[in-house]
């Protein structure tokens, strides 16, 4: 793929995350083939985890083509930019397309970024994931590669106020090892890829640096001690959430029809 606009707005990125004082920390990028298809199944906690996943194939030279909601996609110039970078248009009504897409992109030896909890986890925990992601390696024939974004939804989530002031923040890419799926058993490798991420992501959050935590803080689980909502509260908001966006649905069409 021609790549004109990528690379530079990477370069561009990193030096945004300097004078905002980022400090990004990426570990196991070893995992992402040089060359050749591989899926990355990245944790959603905010709406711009793909800015710093991206940043766990760079050492591998490698460009990362995330699956991302067509709302995003379509919006004028955000998404005419994102377009330009080769992403991968997602309608949730129907994922069909998307599938055969990021199906086409693998074999092509492309590196793809899914997410497999498919929204935005309110918990900051690992939400029970769609078996989408080992279908689509298995099928592909490439490696299911976890990664594990910790730190990004400081800056813009679900419920919460964006944060992109200049005070420290430290966002973590961890990459897993490969799982290598064969389609014979799909729940079960859905399993051992969500086994693996929330190993991953336990090990991010008690390795993050002591001098960024703060007791109760909102973006940490409520398991470690945060002030976040609990799996089964971040159910609840969810639920409330679809129900009001079904209401406005139906006001709306309603509406067209008065």
């Amino acid at each position: 793929m021609l790549d004109i606009t990528y690379p530079p707005v990477i370069v561009t990125a990193k030096v945004l995350f300097k004078l905002m004082r980022q400090r990004v920390v990426v570990s196991g990028s070893d995992s992402i083939p040089r060359k050749g298809g591989a899926l990355l199944a990245i944790n959603h906690t905010g709406y711009i985890d793909f800015i710093y996943a991206g940043a766990g194939a760079e050492p591998r030279n490698r460009l990362v083509r995330f699956m991302i909601k067509k709302e995003m996609m379509d919006k004028p110039g955000v998404g005419h930019l994102l377009r330009s970078f080769h992403h991968i248009r997602v309608d949730r009504s129907s994922g069909v397309q998307s599938m055969k897409d990021a199906l086409a992109y693998l074999k092509a030896g492309e590196v793809v970024g899914i997410y497999p909890e498919a929204t935005i986890s309110r918990s900051f925990e690992i939400k029970e994931l769609k078996s989408g992601a080992a279908r689509i390696a298995a099928d592909a024939g490439v490696p299911l590669i976890p990664v594990i974004v910790w730190g990004a939804h400081r800056l813009m989530t679900k419920d919460h106020p964006k944060d992109f002031s200049r005070s420290p923040k430290t966002i973590v890419v961890k990459v897993g090892e490969p799982i290598y799926p064969t389609g014979e058993d799909t729940t079960a490798e859905t399993a051992e890829l969500r086994a693996a991420m929330q190993r991953m992501l336990d090990e991010v959050i008690a390795e993050y640096p002591e001098a960024e935590k703060a007791p109760g803080s909102w973006w940490t689980p409520a398991r470690f001690g945060g002030g976040a909502p609990t799996p089964e509260e971040a159910d609840k908001l969810d639920r409330e959430e679809l129900r009001a966006r079904a209401a406005r649905r139906a006001a709306k069409s309603a509406a067209k029809k008065g």
